[in-house]
């Protein structure tokens, strides 16, 4: 078939199939390649930021454990005001003792204590108890404070507090909910 043709034509045809093979080269070969290049050149001030912070956090490692060192050093001694014991009816025990001695260290009568059911809060696990005692109300105050100082946390919950006697109002009738925490051991891991 191309025997058939010119020499003029011939030429027009080979000319034709040159400029096909480099329009294809073209959109097919380079322009992908250009485009690659341009996408990778746009990444490159994003790829800089990135590694100059991963620079700056290496350069920054020994802070960064010192203040891991002393963030550790400070739950440690957090973690001496949580409850001992390893489940919660022991720490709910654990925790109406500790309660019961500051009521009787503080000079009140407890009347009646009941352990309440326990609230998880994530990692820890709040252990309330409820305690009822008659005092007059520096004793109460005395009660407060010793809460307030123990080596455990313990914050007071709930406080509610009556008049025995309204002709008489000196002595009170004063129920408190007492709360210890327990921390949990994470899922699939052995508590230490």
């Amino acid at each position: 078939m191309i025997a058939n043709l010119s020499r003029r034509e011939r030429l027009l045809v080979g000319l034709a199939v040159i400029a096909a093979v480099l329009l294809g080269g073209w959109l097919y070969v380079l322009e992908p390649i250009r485009e690659h290049y341009r996408s990778a050149a746009e990444l490159v001030p994003a790829r800089e930021q990135v590694l100059q912070q991963r620079r700056d956090l290496i350069g920054r490692q020994a802070t960064i454990n010192a203040e891991l060192e002393i963030t550790m050093k400070r739950f440690d001694k957090l973690s001496e005001g949580f409850l001992t014991a390893g489940t919660p009816a022991v720490a709910a025990s654990e925790l109406q003792k500790i309660v019961k001695d500051m009521a009787a260290q503080a000079r009140t009568e407890v009347r009646s204590e009941r352990i309440l059911p326990p609230a998880d809060r994530g990692e820890l696990l709040e252990i309330p108890v409820e305690i009822a005692v008659s005092c007059e109300i520096r004793q109460l105050v005395d009660l407060l404070a010793r809460l307030d100082n123990a080596p455990k946390i313990l914050p007071v919950q709930e406080l509610k507090i009556r008049v025995v006697n309204l002709t008489q109002p000196k002595d009170l009738l004063v129920t408190l909910t007492v709360s210890g925490f327990l921390l949990q051991a994470a899922p699939g891991k052995a508590k230490s």
